[in-house]
């Protein structure tokens, strides 16, 4: 629509019926052309004359019953634009090439509702009268979650595998980065005949719960392509083999760079991945691993610079390279969260040492063993007990050779020189963000994963996996949203977010008018912020 043009009745005529078109119309190089708002059916000529009519001002309706009277009004642009946007990247045909079945508009129902509502599916199911969006999926009325959900989305899983194979076709070629990462998911409640949801090290620090570990993979621009759930007890190392043989044999990448975080590449997945044909990986050293080879002699803590990517190959293995850099700001900070422990630590010490009540030795060092659990500054503390006294020191010569540390980081690929340079190889590593940026709108900021309500593993695998699914749409949506964003303005100034978007769209109302006892559906016009994004998304009214 290029102008705020006045709405109009057009009347069309079908073999002997006559229909009302609610319209407006606009010109653009020189031609008339119109957009289509609504229908108005099952009346008679005289009728759609009157409409008309008042339309054009032509008639003035003083009974009150004959005004124009909005009935019901139902969020409709944030549904339509998103649902168009799938069907447009194709994720209907994806899902199933016959996409016109209902379940498969179910699940882009429930796809486009993650981003738009999040909440549980009987929560979406019973917005019926909120929303064109079920509507907009050939659901009329209330969308039963036992006819529309749960019966859909076992269908979805079923499919799943084969969905993935057609992202990975579409996002990856035969010689492709691959970024993959761990995180969990928590739940609370009982779930005590789940094979998924166990007790394990939860990365959301939320201790006491038991939890999911899901695994995602992406392509080099941060697009999700797969995702795995495994049992909350699972270790990130161990799901990285299958998830190399998956990529290379299941989605037929033949020469992949695999990027994974140091907890995930340990000394043994490299070991292990070392004869694979077609792959390299690029990941980072932990910090006993940089210690090791400074032990060996092999770098130096002078070695890292500020400014400078220094680049070393290990002597024993010349395919393999490091990349040796240092980050100012990291480094101040761990050198402040290091001081700031300490001095924690050492005023619960002081307490300890400084007490007068009688005790013995064995409960001084339990109380000792308190103070320091979940800690990693033991090893700065040198004490002792003796006589139901403790006194202790700083190792400053240990303090002072870890500081030399501080926010340096090496990274490690057996990727070949001539096919890329140090930094390159630095700057896909840092391409993990993308895949934690992933994991942040999943679990948080958009798409809120959880509380997940399902009670069985198909549907848990089933929910994250339409999660990921939304975010698919997120991703997209994102990159064609970015000249938005980079026209943003700057901190208090700053108003466009993903979530701003999804709130604009919303208020493009799709209206139920009566009018002159004849009742039509209105679609409202959408202002210039709306227009402009409607523009970037490529999606029309």
């Amino acid at each position: 629509m290029k102008t705020n043009a006045p709405l109009h009745l057009e009347i069309q005529r079908h073999r002997k019926n006559h229909y009302g078109l609610l319209r407006t119309s606009y010109r653009e190089d020189g031609k008339v052309k119109h957009t289509t708002h609504g229908r108005i059916t099952c009346t008679s000529l005289e009728q759609l004359k009157l409409i008309q009519a008042v339309f054009r001002g032509e008639v003035a309706l003083r009974n009150p019953e004959q005004r124009p009277t909005v009935l019901k009004s139902k969020e409709y642009g944030a549904s339509y634009a998103i649902l168009e946007l799938a069907r447009e990247l194709g994720l209907d045909k994806i899902i199933y090439s016959k996409s016109n079945k209902q379940w498969v508009q179910d699940c882009l129902a429930m796809i486009v509702g993650r981003l738009v509502y999040a909440g549980s599916k009987l929560s979406l199911s019973n917005r019926h009268k909120d929303t064109a969006l079920w509507e907009l999926c050939s659901v009329f009325g209330k969308a039963d979650v036992d006819e529309h959900c749960y019966p859909s989305m076992d269908y979805l899983l079923k499919r799943q595998k084969a969905i993935q194979i057609s992202l990975a076709k579409k996002h990856l070629n035969n010689n492709s980065w691959v970024f993959y990462d761990i995180t969990s998911s928590y739940f609370e409640g009982e779930y005590e005949n789940s094979m998924l949801v166990k007790f394990g090290y939860n990365r959301d620090r939320k201790s006491g719960t038991e939890q999911i570990v899901i695994g995602l993979i992406c392509a080099a621009n941060g697009c999700p392509i797969a995702v795995e759930v495994f049992a909350g007890n699972t270790k990130d190392e161990t799901t990285v083999y299958d998830k190399i043989v998956e990529v290379k044999e299941l989605y037929g990448v033949s020469n992949i760079i695999f990027v994974g975080d140091r907890g995930i590449m340990t000394s043994a997945n490299i070991a292990r991945t070392r004869d694979l044909q077609g792959f390299a990986m690029n990941s980072a050293l932990t910090h006993p691993q940089i210690n090791e080879l400074i032990q060996r002699n092999i770098i130096k803590p002078s070695s890292f610079d500020e400014k400078n990517i220094v680049e070393i190959v290990e002597p024993e293995d010349p395919s393999r390279r490091y990349c040796l850099c240092k980050n100012v700001a990291t480094a101040t900070r761990e050198t402040e969260t290091r001081k700031a422990i300490l001095e924690r630590i050492g005023k619960k010490l002081n307490i300890i040492a400084n007490s007068k009540k009688k005790t013995t030795d064995n409960k001084i060092a339990l109380r000792v063993g308190k103070a320091l659990v979940n800690t990693t500054v033991g090893k700065f503390i040198d004490w002792q007990i003796h006589n139901g006294k403790l006194t202790w020191t700083l190792k400053e010569d240990v303090i002072a050779t870890e500081s030399l540390l501080d926010g340096c980081y090496i990274i490690i690929s057996d990727v070949a020189q001539n096919r890329l340079d140090y930094e390159e190889l630095v700057a896909s590593y840092r391409k993990l963000a993308l895949v934690e940026k992933a994991f942040r709108n999943l679990k948080t900021t958009q798409l809120e994963i959880r509380p997940i309500y399902h009670k069985t593993d198909y549907r848990i695998r089933c929910h994250v996996f339409l999660c990921v699914l939304a975010y698919y749409l997120q991703w997209h949506m994102m990159e064609r949203l970015k000249p938005l964003f980079e026209n943003n303005g700057e901190h208090n100034e700053r108003f466009w977010t993903f979530a701003n978007v999804i709130e604009s769209l919303k208020s493009i109302r799709q209206e139920e008018i009566l009018i002159s006892g004849v009742t039509c559906k209105v679609i409202t016009q959408p202002d210039e912020d709306q227009k402009r994004i409607l523009e970037l998304l490529k999606v029309k009214l």
